[in-house]
């Protein structure tokens, strides 16, 4: 295993100590791109970094299932509202 520097070690533990943060921002970032997809296969790619996405951040496999089946920036934008909402 490597061995870090402390000053490397305090950079990651801070990323770790985010990582929930990081990972809701890029869900937003995420909706924003999918409003903006002009094809079926950039969709599907964007589905899936928000399906991989929601699973780090060990959102219920229902809201996940059915935010994935509905397929809808506007569902994952309300859910997302309320996800940020909490973390604030």
């Amino acid at each position: 295993m490597t061995d870090y520097t402390p000053h490397q070690r305090r950079i990651i533990d801070r990323y770790y100590d985010q990582r929930d943060a990081i990972m809701l921002t890029k869900l937003s970032d995420l909706v924003s791109e999918l409003y903006l997809a002009q094809n079926d296969r950039k969709r599907d790619q964007l589905w899936k970094r928000v399906a991989a996405a929601m699973k780090n951040l060990k959102i219920p496999d229902a809201a996940a299932a059915h935010i994935l089946e509905k397929k809808s920036p506007e569902v994952l934008a309300v859910h997302l509202k309320d996800w940020l909402s909490k973390v604030r």
